[in-house]
């Protein structure tokens, strides 16, 4: 039985895991940040006001960085750049997009942009090990065939080239989520145990 992309239906809309996995890794974050600046003194509310800036600079950093790196795409299909129907978002876009957020944030309201970075970057890794779940939905970022027990089935219309022949491959979508999360409960001992 291979997984299903969609969450639920209603109506003509659609709800994909992707995209509720990727908000709860936000919210997370964010909690994640207000409890920490509130240990320091600052008002919670900072983090929630924070991650509304930090989504919009996020989506606009990972749509620009999927754009660049697809380029030979976008360059013969410039309608598709933007607009309600595109798809394609980079991590590494969203991360500096994100970090552009976060300074513009604190500038403006004359913040420590480097206090506030530590502040959402465990959070930042916490919602990336969540988000990378999407893939398994979506039956995407998988490694080489594999028959070990923990091989993810990929349906035959995902399969790279060459690997029709194949059903079982290795998740790096999760082997990465593993690493994410045992990063964020460094960081996060770090920034509770680091005066």
């Amino acid at each position: 039985m291979q997984p299903n992309p969609v969450l639920i239906r209603i109506g003509p809309i659609a709800i994909y895991w992707y995209g509720v996995l990727i908000v709860a890794g936000a919210m997370l974050a964010a909690h994640i940040a207000s409890k920490l600046s509130s240990r320091n003194g600052h008002d919670p509310e900072i983090a929630w006001n924070l991650l509304l800036v930090v989504l919009v600079t996020g989506i606009i950093g990972a749509r620009i960085y999927h754009i660049i790196s697809s380029w030979d795409y976008y360059r013969t299909h410039p309608g598709q750049m933007f607009g309600l129907q595109m798809s394609g978002y980079g991590i590494f876009g969203a991360v500096f997009g994100g970090l552009f957020g976060v300074w513009a944030f604190s500038r403006y309201y004359r913040l420590r942009t480097l206090e506030w970075a530590d502040y959402c970057t465990p959070g930042l890794i916490l919602a990336q090990a969540i988000g990378r779940w999407g893939n398994f939905f979506n039956q995407e970022l998988y490694g080489p065939p594999t028959n070990l027990p923990w091989g993810v089935y990929i349906a035959p219309e995902h399969r790279l080239p060459g690997f029709e022949a194949f059903e079982r491959f290795h998740p790096t979508f999760f082997y990465e989520s593993i690493l994410n999360f045992a990063g964020f409960l460094i960081l996060l001992y770090l920034a509770r145990n680091w005066q």
